[in-house]
């Protein structure tokens, strides 16, 4: 697809010299008919769509010239420009509907014209599809208030009125009162309406119907020429794309599931000459079946109740057991076996047809007409009415279908050939926009949880086979089979497949009861690993247990195809080399001979002779199923696919688990997920979005400690505006923490009642504010636990702002808490505050913490770890916690260490109170004997010693255990200390003691549990309080945690926008409340994110664009209108540079020290600006270049970012504050390779502190960012603002942009983010004789000197660099600080496909060095 560039946007293309004589100007001129005309020309006459509506969007024809001039008398080609151009929006992921807000009357007067013309039979079906893509925008954006507003009366239950029979609808309006209800109000809603309302009224409820009708004349419409045929088929797979979605959303189903049985829908599709119609319908077929799939989907289509599988069978049975009735009643003689078999047979759809044979026409109609199913259409209609028709209804209405819980049941979780090429897959590879696919969407609501598992895991399977697809096809193209002597042969290599012999089937185990398949088959595959490399072969020899590798019978592509008839025979996976795929699980690596594999087994072979390794053995569980159908195969004499199987493909492990996560997902669609019933409804999408926030449960706490989360008085003052503070009167008027508060009167908030009679000029929610609240602050005397300092608790110190507090307050309470945290603004402190509040405010409940990445939650756990919390309660889940940068391990194998080494010490530590006390023996041998001691010496002296005290005795005389506290690093009691003080002292002196005491009780069930998985598994479920782990490994092992009997109440989840809505549910679901014990489920959820930053990563754009897979709930939620606190005070950056980002977030400010630190206002050392966009003309001729597809690069902007480095680091900047960020991988590898040819073994610069995209980079921040944006002709994905966000927020102190300026100036979206380095000069300006640190002020005025190009600051850095070593060599320089990291390169194991392009460009710039300054000293 064409897309314009720069040049076309300003250059002499006939639609940007028309935009630049109308509107964009000063003052745009006035919209004139005949303008618009010549703009619909162009469009109409476009050779290359959707070319001419792109550069219109980018034109701004939309916002500055089409919408401002839209009025009631606009012609039909200004609102077909319109419509298109909202579509072009939408498909490019840009924000639409704001644009209408200001207008609610001129849209609620477009979107009438768009309804009226998307039936206009004069209309042609290619015009009438693009309206049907409108529409199908507007009502997956139901979100906006405003268009919610103008699609509802469309699906409303006045659509009713086109129902068959008046007895029809009153059989459905007998369901239910509220059904009935409903009808009358839409009834008196009509005749209290004048005339012009009457007429609007009619149209709304026959505008669906209308639709409806023309649908299947198009569908039955054999005799139109091939052109008309081919565009009514476009429409019709639209149109099926608008009734999925209608279907898949409660609040429209409600009404159009009804009409669209009553009108049966799916049989006339099915029966209609366009779906029979060969290939070229194959995705109307696909469509057809997705639409069967929400049509019967198990759920009460008004209460919205999923209908168990009992249910639906009952349901199933009513309607055969009222067929039996109404025959017996009609045609006791002809239909008296249908009347007396079983359901059944009469299920079967062969078995209703023999018995309806029996019937002539009539009768059969008659019948149908007894069972209130419609006989007969409007005249014009072309359906086919005839007896083929009529059992086809009544066979599509008695039939069984399979639950869709059973679909999913026997869905092969590892894929085939045939799995992988299915055609609902390879549709995906060439979606463009221009039709839709046959695969559900995620967007605001979900009919029931089981439609949520359901989508999630179509979704998330359809993505992963489409990755193993590109994989194993990548990896056979770099393989390079050839044919030779009629066998395949390889002439390449790839590092992820090995070519292998036939594997051997060593054992296959009976089926266990129950099952039709094998309970395991085992085979053999021999690795000849004698070629390899000894890196290379550590990666194979470390697969891990259960990883999935592929068997490929890789077929090399012939020169002469064969054919028959013509045609190609081969199917689509034989034209990409792969015949034939079965997937097998790792049982375990071996040797030569048989054995597993050691950790050090390169050093055992070497003693043992045996140099290097020749073979390696694979012990491999097949994939059971595809083994059966094989054998099957065999037997029949078609061939054993396995002789056929000649390599063995890996992936990665980080991109390899997707079976477990699929047997997850699988499990939990199968089964009832224990969610709990305050968030269901939220979740959903349904009823009051703040229903599940605390201020609306009943359970919400009234009384919280803070502990130390506010530091002073003034400080809590200051974080509860607008509330009334009541100091505990017992107390002085301002006392020091902790502070208990108790909010009074707290009874919970009512809903907001909705407003029947809204205007449009009113906002959504409520009317009223709340009332102010009053809080009554309390104290207490913190516990003195003990003299040492080990004892003092660790106190927060962050001066916590008042939307933090009412973050932290609100994910204190029970119930939803979602916090929207913007760059800076200290969402890991706030998290770990609440962590840390939940702790110690409920000792015995227990959290689930959850990251989307290793990273963040070892951040987190670093915070976690200076808070208060024991160490013995914290545990870290999965292979994140090897960098996890803490003293101790956090692991299970780590834990259970460190409680036996705690154990060690406790136990020294009992040793020698019995010592101090004079108690013979060895109590301090085990946790037992321990426990024996503090029950017969500790206890009663301790009750002694409290009785003396009652009664009156001297404290310190009577204390029994001076000995043991001898080594205190304080006084225990103090000479002049009173009473009370010296009682407290020693209550800490034992509480110390209890410490020892009950830690060792914790303790001593890892005495007695033998193995390790054992004493893990127990960590797990009785002691940890805190369990981190990451969204992925929740999902891999959510059923194995669950089996265990794990129990939890809540759940943090950090970067909640970066998960996609199946990761971020399991978490939810990982108990199961037989097996822990528990009914009382999830107390709380936090979600901590930032939806405006990036999304999650989805691989095939089809599934990210259409499906919209990449919405989180995070997002999804933002979207529903759950309550949500935004963060709004950054102290991460300069104010100067956080002002380039606060377009995105209006109402961001600035912590006070970002104003006074001195790294803050200091200047950055010989640059002019704190940050600056530079602009990089073409190098050598050449801007942006594509090696490989998607693979961008631009030579000239990686050679200035390099350049500027390695200023930096002459002029002494540490080279671990400093990061290279590029917009693309492509450029990524450039940017490596030339770092590696200047600057890596050079020790005057050294690498820098991160080289990589800034996708990878979300999360991080460092002191100085060099921003490459690559693109030189369009802006391409960078359009998206959320990465741009991210890029241009992640540098604190100096952010510098190399880039083409001319690219982000056209870019409506772009300019508001540039505007800021734009009003700067484009040519970066250095300062001279400046060393680091700078001496001056950021705010200072000085001089400074531009580069002109890449060569200059080549030329000046090459010229410093002599300088430096000249200098050096003379004794009078001082070289820059050493790189203390090799410098950290996002994914350093980076894929062959990178290597072999990144090979490609390193020669162009071999080829520009040769021309180029070198700037290597």
């Amino acid at each position: 697809m064409s897309r314009p560039t720069v040049a076309d946007l300003t250059g002499d293309h006939a639609i940007a010299q028309v935009a630049r004589r109308h509107w964009l100007t000063k003052t745009p001129s006035k919209v004139l008919p005949e303008t618009v005309k010549e703009l619909w020309d162009a469009v109409e006459g476009d050779e290359t769509p959707p070319f001419a509506l792109l550069l219109l969007e980018q034109l701004q024809a939309l916002e500055r010239y089409l919408w401002p001039g839209y009025t009631d008398d606009s012609s039909n080609h200004h609102v077909l420009l319109l419509a298109l151009l909202v579509n072009v929006k939408r498909q490019e992921h840009l924000p639409v509907w704001s644009i209408f807000v200001d207008k609610p009357d001129e849209f609620a007067s477009f979107f009438s014209r768009i309804t009226h013309l998307s039936i206009d039979p004069s209309l042609s079906a290619k015009l009438r599809t693009h309206l049907l893509v409108f529409l199908v925008g507007a009502f997956q954006s139901l979100d906006s208030g405003l268009v919610r507003k103008e699609c509802a009366p469309l699906v409303s239950i006045g659509i009713w009125q086109n129902l068959h029979s008046d007895q029809a609808r009153e059989r459905h309006l007998a369901k239910s009162a509220q059904l009935q209800k409903a009808w009358r109000a839409a009834g008196k809603r009509y005749d209290n309406a004048d005339a012009g309302g009457q007429a609007r009224l009619r149209f709304e409820r026959s505008w669906l119907y209308t639709l409806l009708l023309d649908f299947l004349d198009k569908l039955y419409d054999a005799d139109s020429p091939a052109a008309q045929r081919h565009d009514s088929l476009l429409y019709c797979e639209r149109f099926l794309e608008l009734l999925c979605d209608l279907q898949s959303q409660l609040p429209t189903r409600r009404y159009v599931n009804t009409l669209l049985q009553d009108l049966n829908v799916l049989s006339a599709i099915k029966l209609s000459p366009v779906y029979q119609d060969g290939d070229d319908s194959a995705l109307l077929r696909d469509m057809h079946q997705l639409l069967e799939h929400y049509t019967y989907f198990p759920i009460d289509d008004h209460g919205g109740k999923q209908l168990g599988r009992q249910q639906y069978d009952e349901a199933h049975n009513a309607r055969i057991a009222r067929l039996q009735n109404v025959a017996l009643k009609l045609q006791p003689d002809k239909l008296k076996i249908l009347v007396l078999a079983n359901y059944g047979s009469l299920a079967q759809r062969d078995e209703l047809l023999g018995h309806l044979k029996a019937l002539d026409d009539l009768e059969l109609v008659e019948l149908c007409q007894q069972l209130n199913l419609r006989t007969a259409y409007p005249e014009r209609s072309q359906v086919v009415q005839d007896r083929t028709f009529l059992e086809e209804v009544m066979a599509s209405t008695i039939e069984h279908r399979l639950h869709y819980t059973e679909r999913i049941r026997s869905t092969p979780l590892l894929p085939t050939e045939t799995t992988l090429y299915h055609s609902s897959l390879l549709h995906t590879d060439s979606y463009d926009g221009t039709r839709p696919l046959a695969i559900p969407k995620v967007n605001l609501q979900y009919l029931t949880l089981g439609d949520f598992f359901y989508r999630s895991f179509t979704l998330y399977c359809s993505e992963a086979f489409y990755e193993i697809r590109k994989h194993l096809e990548g990896t056979v193209k770099r393989l390079q089979p050839q044919l030779q002597g009629g066998a395949t042969k390889f002439e390449g290599f790839s590092r992820m497949a090995i070519p292998i012999a036939k594997p051997a089937v060593i054992e296959a185990l009976p089926p266990r009861v129950g099952e039709d398949v094998p309970a395991e088959v085992k085979v053999e595959v021999i690795l000849d690993v004698s070629r390899l490399q000894p890196g290379l072969r550590r990666e194979w020899e470390s697969l891990r247990s259960d990883d999935v590798v592929y068997l490929v019978a890789v077929q090399a592509n012939e020169t002469e195809r064969r054919l028959t008839n013509g045609n190609s025979v081969r199917s689509e996976g034989e034209k990409a080399g792969v015949k034939a795929l079965r997937c097998a699980e790792v049982m375990g690596v071996l040797d030569e001979n048989g054995r597993l594999l050691r950790h050090d087994q390169d050093r055992q072979d070497h003693v043992d002779g045996m140099g290097r390794a020749r073979q390696r053995r694979l012990l491999l569980r097949l994939d059971a199923a595809s083994y059966k159908a094989d054998k099957e195969r065999a037997d029949a004499g078609k061939g054993d696919v396995y002789d056929q199987i000649n390599v063995i493909v890996r992936r990665r492990a980080r991109e390899n688990n997707f079976k477990p996560v699929l047997e997850s997902l699988k499990q939990l669609t199968v089964s009832d997920a224990p969610i709990p019933a305050w968030l269901q409804d939220v979740f959903l999408g349904y009823g009051d979005p703040g229903s599940a926030s605390y201020k609306r449960l009943s359970n919400r706490l009234k009384s919280v400690d803070y502990r130390d989360t506010f530091l002073d008085w003034q400080h809590l003052i200051e974080s509860l505006p607008g509330k009334t503070v009541e100091p505990d009167p017992t107390v002085d008027a301002s006392f020091p923490p902790p502070y208990v508060l108790e909010s009074m009167g707290s009874e919970p908030a009512p809903a907001p009642r909705p407003n029947k009679k809204r205007r449009r000029d009113q906002p959504d929610g409520a009317d009223t504010a709340p009332a102010a609240e009053t809080v009554r602050v309390t104290t207490y005397e913190p516990p003195n636990n003990g003299p040492y300092p080990t004892d003092a608790p660790k106190l927060n110190s962050i001066r916590f702002t008042p939307t933090q507090i009412e973050a932290i307050t609100s994910g204190t309470q029970p119930g939803l808490t979602v916090i929207v945290g913007p760059p800076g603004t200290g969402k890991t402190d706030v998290t770990t505050q609440i962590l840390n509040n939940i702790y110690h405010n409920f000792p015995q409940q227990r959290t689930l913490l959850v990251a989307h990445s290793n990273q963040a939650l070892n951040q987190l756990f670093q915070k976690i770890v200076a808070l208060d919390i024991d160490e013995r309660h914290l545990l870290r889940l999965g292979h994140g916690e090897d960098e996890l940068n803490t003293e101790a391990s956090f692991s299970k194998a780590g834990r259970v260490d460190s409680f036996l080494e705690r154990g060690g010490h406790y136990l020294a530590r009992v040793q020698q109170l019995a010592a101090s006390i004079g108690a013979p023996g060895a109590h301090g041998s085990s946790c037992e004997t321990a426990e024996y001691f503090d029950q017969v010496h500790v206890r009663p002296r301790w009750k002694r010693f409290w009785d003396e005290v009652d009664a009156g005795a001297d404290v310190v005389a009577s204390f029994p255990f001076h000995a043991f506290f001898e080594d205190a690093a304080q006084r225990l009691f103090p000479p002049q200390s009173r009473r009370e003080e010296l009682i407290e002292n020693a209550r800490g002196c034992e509480r110390h003691i209890r410490k020892i005491f009950d830690e060792l009780a914790d303790i001593r069930p890892f005495e007695l549990l033998r193995s390790q998985r054992d004493k893990s598994n127990y960590l797990l479920v009785k002691e940890a309080r805190v369990v981190a782990m990451t969204s992925t490994h929740a999902a891999m092992r959510r059923q194995e945690i669950a089996n265990m009997g794990f129990r939890y109440d809540n759940v943090v989840m950090e970067e909640a926008a970066q998960v996609t809505e199946a990761e971020s549910f399991i978490p939810f679901v990982m108990q199961d409340s037989q097996k822990s014990g528990t009914s009382q489920g999830l107390q709380r959820i936090v979600l901590v994110g930032d939806h405006l930053q990036n999304s999650p990563v989805v691989q095939n754009a089809a599934f990210r664009s259409y499906a919209n897979i990449e919405q989180s709930l995070f997002q999804r939620l933002i979207r529903l209108g759950v309550p949500h606190m935004m963060l709004d005070a950054q102290g991460r950056s300069r104010p100067s540079l956080a002002a380039l980002y606060k377009w995105r977030y209006p109402q961001l400010t600035n912590l006070p020290f970002t104003a006074t630190a001195p790294e803050f206002v200091q200047a950055n050392a010989g640059f002019r600006y704190e940050y600056q966009f530079i602009d990089v003309p073409d190098y050598k001729g050449k801007g942006e270049t594509e090696p490989s597809p998607h693979f961008i690069q631009n030579l000239g902007e990686a050679e200035y970012a390099v350049a500027l480095y390695q200023y930096m680091r002459l002029l002494g900047y540490p080279a671990e504050r400093v990061s290279i960020l590029c917009t693309y991988a492509g450029q990524r590898a450039l940017i490596r390779d030339v770092l590696t040819h200047r600057c890596k073994g050079n020790r005057l610069f050294g690498m820098p502190g991160w080289v990589g995209t800034v996708d990878k980079y979300q999360g991080e921040q460092n002191d100085y960012v060099i921003l490459s944006m690559v693109r030189t002709k369009a802006p391409g994905y960078l359009r998206d603002i959320r990465r741009l966000t991210v890029a241009l927020s992640r540098a604190r102190l100096g952010l510098y942009i190399v880039g083409r300026r001319e690219v982000f100036e056209s870019s409506l979206e772009l300019r508001e983010a540039f505007a800021l380095p734009f009003e700067r000069s484009y040519k970066l300006a250095l300062v001279l004789n400046e060393m680091y640190p700078a001496q001056r002020g950021v705010a200072d005025e000085v001089e400074g000197v531009e580069m002109e190009g890449v060569e200059h600051i080549g030329q000046y850095v090459y010229e410093m660099t002599q300088a430096k070593v000249k200098a050096l060599k003379e004794g009078g320089g001082v070289l820059p600080p050493p790189a203390t990291t090799v410098g950290r390169v996002e994914d350093e194991d980076a894929d062959e496909e990178e290597e072999e392009a990144a090979a490609a460009a390193a020669e162009d710039m071999d080829e520009a060095d040769e021309e180029a300054v070198d700037g290597v000293a």
